[in-house]
């Protein structure tokens, strides 16, 4: 069976002293909070397209500041593997395919985030948010 590559982002800002995530509603399952993320296109790198969903799902526009983690899991029938990477976001418009968003503090998004694997990414890159 063919794995399907993903990639995905973990946007940041700052407000304030506090760093904040955005998150989106899954398409599949408006309850969900999930990251943005999506199929790498043919000739797009796994990072481009970090931000090319980021861009789509979320509006934000950013720069990859770091690898943050692979996921895989399955996906109705089929295994997927996403690359996730750290965004450090620059702009922001609304969300071009519509989707809801939110910017959250550290403590909400792991509260919001079902899964614990996407919580331990978060937990991962903690500590580059710190000092950038």
């Amino acid at each position: 069976m063919v794995r399907v590559e993903q990639a995905g982002g973990i946007a940041f800002r700052r407000d304030g002293d506090e760093i904040r995530i955005v998150l989106v509603k899954a398409k599949k399952d408006p309850s969900l909070w999930i990251f943005p993320k999506g199929h790498i296109e043919d000739g797009e790198t796994a990072p481009d397209a970090a931000l090319r969903e980021m861009y789509e799902e979320a509006g934000v526009d950013g720069e990859i500041v770091a690898p943050a983690g692979v996921l895989e899991f399955e996906s109705g029938r089929e295994p997927v593997r996403v690359q996730y990477f750290l965004i450090r976001a620059t702009r922001e418009t609304d969300s071009p395919e519509g989707r809801e968003k939110g910017w959250f503090t550290i403590a909400d998004v792991l509260a919001r985030l079902r899964f614990e694997n996407a919580r331990q990414l978060v937990e991962g890159v903690g500590s580059l948010f710190y000092g950038r």
